[in-house]
């Protein structure tokens, strides 16, 4: 199956299917000097099903996690490109998750002013959301994502098969980004989740969940009006990162606690069965004044409002400037049931 993206700063495909990775030789201009760019959690045989199509690959296996995305990794990946003479007609492919395809799209968008990104995302997570749209950064200075550009790939492969190696807690770590989508956008993926087999529907979920994030970036590529909806639960979900040292929990985890408040009562009362189903945490061990107190530095903050994405029910959503007071009673009452 071929899904088109088509934005303002670039046209690119998406090859979704199983088995696409050995196809990748088809899909993708390999027949130059290939930067793969992987890490320590990914498969080496995904890599290398890649590489074996090039004329020319240097693979280059990051640490896994959030920890590799900083100035010091994309220095390295830019050193690694002028040892190895690479050009202007060039390019980068990304084979992991998040981390992984963020990086890579940032080297490729700052050498030599750009050469051609390929994305293979290879988690749940990085396949429904990150791999498309175009966002590409590093954390610095401590602030996730605080230097980055707008970079679009040249085509991403989305292969369920990469699936199979994950735990199943990394698999309901990316749902929760679907979850999220269907409840702003899409009332029958909801369904899917209230109602079927969610492991069995991977499929499924993961085209729909392509679709929506696919209208919202062509609608609005740098996020000026709609795409602010891909942000719905993540005000909270961003406070609990920022207190979470010790990773107890992962991105889409912070998702599912953050999502909560932000629904109408009789949504909340569909939701929480449905992350309780993935085993995604519907309650939050720090405190919610502590993170209250962080939301008031979100960027969607001003002055004593703040203005968050709101669910009234499954398959919509309203944009609510809200008094903070208000919001962080909303945050109480959710996180002290």
């Amino acid at each position: 199956m071929i899904i088109p993206v088509k934005t303002q700063t670039g046209t690119y495909n998406i090859y979704l299917e199983r088995g696409a990775l050995k196809n990748a030789g088809e899909y993708l201009d390999l027949k130059r000097k290939v930067l793969i760019v992987t890490d320590t959690g990914v498969p080496k045989e995904y890599a290398k099903t890649v590489a074996d199509a090039c004329s020319d690959a240097v693979i280059v296996t990051i640490n896994e996690g959030e920890k590799s995305k900083n100035i010091d990794t994309f220095k390295y990946l830019l050193e690694c490109m002028v040892e190895n003479n690479f050009t202007r007609t060039d390019c980068v492919v990304a084979v992991g998750g998040g981390v992984v395809g963020d990086l890579s799209g940032f080297v490729a968008s700052s050498y030599m002013r750009g050469v051609d990104f390929y994305n293979i995302p290879t988690t749940v997570l990085s396949q429904v959301d990150s791999s498309i749209g175009g966002k590409t950064a590093i954390d610095f200075s401590g602030i996730k994502n605080i230097v980055g550009a707008f970079y679009p790939p040249k085509a991403v492969i989305i292969d369920a098969d990469t699936l199979k190696t994950l735990p199943r807690r990394q698999i309901s770590n990316g749902l929760a980004e679907s979850v999220k989508m269907s409840l702003t956008s899409d009332s029958e993926l909801f369904e899917i989740f209230e109602n079927g087999d969610i492991y069995e529907n991977i499929d499924t979920i993961i085209e729909r969940s392509l679709r929506i994030k696919k209208y919202v970036v062509e609608e609005d590529e740098k996020e000026s009006g709609l795409r602010k909806i891909l942000n719905f639960g993540h005000t909270l979900a961003h406070a609990v990162e920022s207190v979470n040292e010790l990773e107890k929990y992962y991105h889409g985890e912070c998702v599912a606690i953050g999502m909560i408040p932000m629904c109408d009562e009789s949504v909340q009362k569909r939701l929480v069965p449905i992350l309780e189903k993935l085993g995604l945490p519907t309650e939050c061990e720090y405190s919610a004044d502590e993170l209250s107190e962080i939301c008031r530095h979100d960027k969607k903050a001003s002055g004593d409002d703040i203005t968050v994405v709101y669910v009234p029910e499954i398959g919509s959503y309203k944009l609510r400037k809200m008094p903070f007071a208000e919001f962080e009673k909303l945050v109480k009452e959710t996180l002290a049931k």
